[in-house]
């Protein structure tokens, strides 16, 4: 009898499976991080498929809506003003689908938002967040405002136009503003705007800011005075501020600058006593006279992580030793990169003399002339040449106790690199790992092993050379 009613029990299963996917059969708690995995847009297809997955992309607690997934194929790179103007309106009736009729039970408590600057923008999905941000429905809003021209074609107007554009958006939804977390902006210039108003006055509840091709008027000085401000992160890229001043930014934990375009020192420091990230990343030296990374640290003496990014170009600061001490005192973690890779790079111990706690030193070295953003080989005759750095101090043969570990980015087994490394030992007694690597993947496009084979030991038995060699200067007496 018992055995009976297990067959049943099994066919009864059996024709469940059938009728329904193993997939649909789990819980409302596990399908909504599965469809977190993908696209949104994927995701709002997923509720055509049945009644069970009807309501599940209402319960992401995330929504991350890409005007980039909108654009018709094939679209021309970089998309046209018709294309924009499609995608906008497809990415409004998606965003309307979620926040306009928001299913029962629905979670989504935090937007991430890309479009385009256009009317569709501007009349259309302010009113839909507004709502949204009044009912109660979403408390966390990531909007990044995209621009699909070069900024080398971009006029001076046009940059102005698009801030004053977007500061109308904000000042006609202010609701929108209680929920602003996070904002990224391509190409605009505040020109006679306040910047201060616009974006930390306005925007007080704004963390994370992200500026590309951006200036408040060609190279003129750029002052933040925010002490009200809860700005934690600030990423500058590409910005022609002939200055950046930051008077005052009581929450700022981590801020990254690549290429600006001061022919001195770029950056200022007043009240920052949050800031411990600091990333410096600038290889287009064309008529840099250098500065003294002292004077920019003057004022932020709590870093703890420090990266000084060359991309491979001359070095942009000028030799220094004790003056680094009181900003490089607290540094635990000190990245180097882009150092060209044929340069000698022992003049790098001078960081460490500066910087007695370091416990994680990264040394990255690199060649690459990257096709994509700087056209390659032809870009090299518009840089200055190459010019091995000489640091001629004395480092008075100091020890460095914290220092644990050694990440060595592009290792060639260069006489130059081995030279660096024993003096590393011998300065770091406590040092515990050397992590060797070959170059890394560039961000702008596909390559990896530039020039244009990687000079990183694979064979076996070169390795085993490479291991050698470090175990003789390890044991040999500090």
């Amino acid at each position: 009898m018992e055995a009976n009613t297990d067959n049943a029990s099994s066919q009864s299963q059996s024709k469940q499976l059938e009728g329904e996917d193993r997939l649909s059969t789990l819980t409302d708690d596990i399908l909504p991080s599965i469809l977190g995995r993908v696209s949104t847009r994927m995701a709002a297809t997923t509720s055509v498929l049945s009644t069970r997955w009807m309501h599940l992309p209402w319960l992401l607690p995330e929504l991350s809506i890409n005007v980039k997934e909108f654009l018709s194929g094939p679209c021309r790179d970089p998309a046209e003003e018709n294309d924009m103007d499609q995608a906008m309106t497809s990415l409004t009736k998606a965003t309307w689908s979620f926040l306009a009729k928001p299913q029962k039970g629905s979670s989504i408590s935090r937007l991430r938002l890309q479009l385009y600057l256009t009317n569709t923008f501007l009349c259309n999905i302010g009113p839909l967040v507004g709502d949204a941000v009044n009912s109660g429905l979403l408390k966390d809003l990531d909007l990044t405002i995209h621009d699909e021209i070069c900024p080398l074609d971009r006029s001076k107007e046009e940059m102005i136009q698009r801030a004053k554009e977007m500061d109308g958006f904000f000042s006609a939804y202010p609701i929108v503003l209680r929920c602003l977390t996070r904002l990224c902006l391509y190409n605009v210039c505040f020109g006679e705007l306040d910047i201060n108003h616009v974006l930390f006055d306005c925007c007080e509840q704004l963390k994370h800011l992200t500026l590309y091709h951006s200036d408040t008027g060609s190279f003129t000085p750029c002052k933040i005075d925010a002490p009200n401000s809860k700005l934690s992160v600030l990423e500058i890229d590409t910005c022609s501020f002939e200055k950046l001043e930051l008077v005052c930014l009581p929450k700022l934990e981590r801020l990254e600058w690549n290429t600006w375009v001061s022919v001195c020192a770029p950056l200022s420091f007043g009240f920052v006593p949050s800031l411990g990230e600091l990333i410096l990343s600038y290889g287009r030296a064309f008529y840099h006279r250098g500065f003294k990374l002292s004077e920019v640290l003057d004022g932020a003496t709590g870093i703890h992580t420090l990266t000084l990014d060359f991309q491979g170009e001359n070095l942009w600061m000028q030799p220094e030793l004790k003056e680094l001490c009181p900003a490089f005192r607290k540094i635990r973690n000190l990245s180097v990169r882009g150092i060209f890779v044929y340069f000698d790079i022992e003049w790098t111990i001078a960081f460490l003399e500066a910087a007695p706690s370091v416990e994680i030193l990264l040394i990255g070295v690199w060649d690459h002339e990257c096709e994509s953003c700087d056209g390659g080989e032809k870009a090299r005759s518009s840089f200055p040449e190459r010019r091995n750095p000489r640091w001629e101090m004395d480092f008075h043969n100091s020890k460095n106790l914290l220092l644990k570990e050694l990440q060595f980015i592009g290792f060639a087994s260069f006489e130059h690199q081995f030279t660096f490394i024993r003096a590393l030992l011998e300065r770091a007694p406590n040092l515990q790992t050397i992590v060797l690597k070959g170059n890394e993947q560039c961000d702008q496009c596909d390559a990896l092993d530039a020039p244009p084979f990687s000079l990183f030991p694979k064979e076996k038995d070169e390795q085993e050379m490479v291991v050698g060699e470090l175990r003789m200067a390890y044991s040999r007496p500090k």
